[in-house]
C-alpha cells in the first residue's frame, strides 16, 4: 500500500509521526524513532514565557535542534508558542537559522477580556501569522484550538495568507482548585481515544476547502485512531506516547 504523503510541502513516506513532546530531549530516543520508521519529527515547544521566567535559554533549543539535524536524515519541525509580537518574529527567525525544516506556531491565548470580541481574537492569530509569512523562509504550520468561534472562517483566512499548515487540536493546561490549600492548581491531563472524535469532525469540515495541509493530533492511541484521521482527510497524523 502507498501511503505517501505531503505535509508542509514535505514529502513523507507516510503520515503517522511523533507530535510536540519531551521526546526529542533524548537523542537516543530521537534515533529509535527515526530507525522505527519515523517520517518526520514534531519538536517540543519554546515557550517566549519561560525564557522571560528564565526557566530555560534559547540557546539550549537551539542547540537541541542543531543536534537533531546532524543525526538524523527526517525533517524536523521546530515549535513556538509566543507571547509577544517581537517574540514570535526573533524566535521564529532564530529558529529557521539553526536549520528548521519548518515551523509550528503552537497558538495559546486565554480570551478573558469582556471588551474583546471574536474578530479581534481571530486577528491576533492571523496578524502574527501574516508578519511570519513576509519573515520567514521555511513552511509555517499553524496549531490551533477547537475554542474559535467559527474555525472554518479562520481556517480559511489563515491559508488565504499563506499558512502551510494547520494542525488540530492543541491541549492546554486545565485549571483546578485544590480544596485543602484553597487555592487554584494547573493540572495537565493526557489525552485519549475519547479527544478523538472532535478532531475527526474538524479535520473532515476543512478537507478539500483549504489549501494547507491537514495534520490531526490529540487522541490518537489505536492504531485504527491514526487510520480514522486519513480517512477523514489528514495529511498528517501525529502521535506520542507517555
Amino acid at each position: 500500500m502507498d501511503l505517501r504523503t505531503r505535509y508542509l510541502g514535505l514529502s513523507l513516506a507516510h503520515p503517522f509521526m511523533p507530535g510536540a513532546s519531551p521526546l526529542d530531549g533524548d537523542l537516543d530516543t530521537v534515533l529509535r524513532l527515526e530507525d522505527a520508521g519515523a517520517p518526520a519529527l514534531v519538536m517540543h515547544s519554546l515557550f517566549e514565557e519561560d525564557i522571560e521566567r528564565a526557566a530555560p535559554t534559547t540557546g539550549e533549543y537551539l542547540e537541541r535542534l542543531l543536534r537533531i539535524k546532524r543525526r538524523v536524515a527526517i525533517p524536523v519541525v521546530a515549535s513556538l508558542n509566543g507571547t509577544t509580537a517581537a517574540g514570535w518574529l526573533k524566535y521564529a527567525g532564530l529558529i529557521e537559522r539553526a536549520g528548521a525544516d519548518a515551523l509550528e506556531l503552537n497558538f495559546y491565548h486565554v480570551a478573558a477580556d469582556v471588551h474583546e470580541d471574536a474578530a479581534r481574537v481571530e486577528h491576533r492569530v492571523l496578524d502574527i501569522v501574516a508578519v511570519l509569512k513576509e519573515s520567514v523562509r521555511i513552511p509555517l504550520a499553524v496549531k490551533l484550538s477547537p475554542f474559535y468561534s467559527a474555525l472554518p472562517h479562520l481556517a480559511a483566512q489563515l491559508d488565504r495568507i499563506g499558512a502551510d499548515g494547520l494542525v488540530l487540536f492543541n491541549r492546554f493546561y486545565q485549571p483546578d482548585i485544590d480544596p485543602e490549600r484553597r487555592e487554584p492548581s494547573m493540572q495537565l491531563q493526557y489525552s485519549d481515544s475519547s479527544e478523538l472524535p472532535l478532531r475527526l469532525r474538524w479535520i473532515a469540515i476543512l478537507s478539500g476547502r483549504v489549501n494547507a495541509s491537514l495534520a490531526l493530533t490529540g487522541g490518537v492511541h489505536e492504531p485504527m485512531d491514526a487510520v480514522k484521521a486519513v480517512l477523514a482527510g489528514a495529511h498528517a497524523v501525529q502521535s506520542c506516547r507517555r
